[in-house]
């Protein structure tokens, strides 16, 4: 990514791109896994699946590529492991902004070898929350109205709301203290596996809009500092209902 400008982008659906950085990512750490750890299966966002088993490899090979392609510094490469459903190692690296992230399961989270936590923030009108991008394609709009009604319950309550463009960005922002809320309205592994075992490391609660506890086959992905969860899960609720 810091070598090679995209050279090509093209559509893959509804406003949604690829760039050749991202093939030539993907295909890179798909063939080093392959031969590093020949027994672990890999999902790769761009060109899916390829090996079976309890363990997989997850891979965004430019998390935010819009903003890769605008020349935006907010986009990374996210690489986590899957053990069955639950994530249980991620690795983020921001080249742009000097920054990678990891964490294993039970061994804490790290930004440039430095252990990270959370925030301790407990109050709603003080917290930073970083929402997911809008949707494009099938059902873009009811997606959407659904999200507008989000942004502007929280505007109405919290410090302030942040759209980064990356999902990886906003989780290791969170594990680092940055912000104080993740909120994806969506799920694709690929996105959210690395991001989500280096904040639920770093001491956040990761979990479904039901509460449950986050999981490959969670529908959203709500990643909230431990001093907010009692207040912003209702809040989240009231506007899935609304």
């Amino acid at each position: 990514m810091r070598r090679q400008a995209p050279v090509t982008s093209t559509s893959k659906g509804d406003r949604d791109l690829v760039s050749d950085v991202d093939y030539a990512i993907e295909r890179d750490l798909r063939s080093f896994l392959r031969d590093a750890t020949p027994g672990i299966a890999f999902l790769g966002e761009e060109e899916g699946v390829s090996g079976t088993g309890d363990l997989q490899w997850t891979l965004d090979p430019v998390d935010g590529t819009i903003n890769f392609v605008r020349g935006i510094p907010l986009c990374g490469i996210s690489l986590g492991l899957l053990h069955g459903t639950r994530p249980a190692l991620g690795v983020v690296d921001l080249p742009f902004l000097g920054a990678r992230y990891w964490a294993a399961e039970g061994c804490g989270a790290f930004a440039n070898g430095d252990p990270v936590k959370v925030s301790d923030t407990t109050s709603l009108d003080e917290a930073v929350v970083g929402i997911g991008d809008f949707a494009v394609g099938a059902d873009a709009a009811n997606k959407n109205r659904i999200r507008l009604a989000l942004m502007a319950r929280l505007a109405a309550t919290v410090q302030r709301v942040r759209m980064s463009g990356s999902a990886a960005v906003d989780l290791v922002w969170l594990a680092e203290g940055k912000i104080d809320a993740a909120i994806t309205l969506s799920n694709h592994t690929w996105d959210m596996t690395a991001g989500v075992a280096i904040a639920r490391e770093a001491g956040a609660v990761v979990a479904d809009i039901s509460g449950a506890e986050y999981s490959a086959e969670s529908t959203t992905t709500l990643a909230i500092t431990p001093g907010l969860v009692g207040q912003m899960l209702p809040h989240l609720r009231e506007n899935e209902t609304a």
